[in-house]
């Protein structure tokens, strides 16, 4: 029997958060709601939907996952979920990312966000053109093919520990993904429906937030093949 927390970083989304855990599958034991300093109602309807909410002030969405993910190790799962709380990933889509940990034995499955399955809107320009940047950059230093960054993904549980994850902001997707090749996870990347998030983006809604992840990234990808 696997045992599956979810882990939802949180900032503002108190018009998307009650969507997102709605249309969260039903096998799923577990759902962690970490508030990232919201000034709304994010929490408080997050946990009358009966989530599990967490509250972290260091802004920053490594910071969530890594509050979730400690919050966890008294009693971890067999397979971790990551899935953003603006309803913009289709939650109910889970079992694409689970069913491959489950009967293939993968340690690591990422949702792409495909332009095929993308809500017309849904990407700006500016994230279409820094994630084909970023999968052009893993393919030519790494030899790896990646379509995305994207931040729906499912992991083992003891394959999450290998990684050693440390970023507290925008290369938290990046770093586990350079990681993963480098601890030679087995994964997969399969093809996930995307729409338009619920609110404003944190990061790509902003340009300061775009050139910030954009540097993070980049940063990343460039230090990481350096210390090879």
């Amino acid at each position: 029997m696997n045992k599956i927390s979810v882990i939802i970083p949180a900032l503002n989304e108190e018009k998307s958060i009650s969507k997102v855990i709605n249309s969260i599958p039903r096998y799923v034991d577990q759902i962690i709601v970490v508030d990232n300093g919201s000034i709304d109602k994010t929490s408080i309807i997050a946990k009358a939907k009966g989530a599990i909410t967490l509250r972290e002030l260091n802004k920053g969405y490594g910071y969530a996952c890594i509050k979730g993910i400690d919050f966890l190790k008294n009693n971890p799962p067999n397979i971790i979920v990551f899935l953003d709380g603006d309803f913009s990933d289709y939650p109910e889509d889970m079992d694409l990312l689970i069913n491959p940990i489950i009967n293939n034995k993968y340690e690591f499955v990422m949702g792409a966000r495909v332009k095929e399955l993308r809500e017309p809107g849904s990407m700006t320009l500016q994230q279409v053109f820094g994630n084909f940047l970023a999968c052009f950059l893993l393919k030519f230093l790494y030899r790896v093919n990646f379509k995305d960054l994207g931040p729906f993904r499912a992991i083992k549980w003891k394959s999450l520990q290998k990684l050693n994850m440390e970023d507290k902001t925008f290369g938290w997707t990046i770093e586990m993904q350079l990681k993963a090749i480098k601890q030679k996870l087995k994964y997969l990347e399969v093809p996930v429906r995307y729409r338009n998030r619920i609110g404003k983006s944190k990061i790509s809604g902003t340009l300061l937030g775009t050139i910030k992840a954009g540097y993070k990234i980049l940063l990343w990808i460039f230090k990481f093949y350096l210390k090879k």
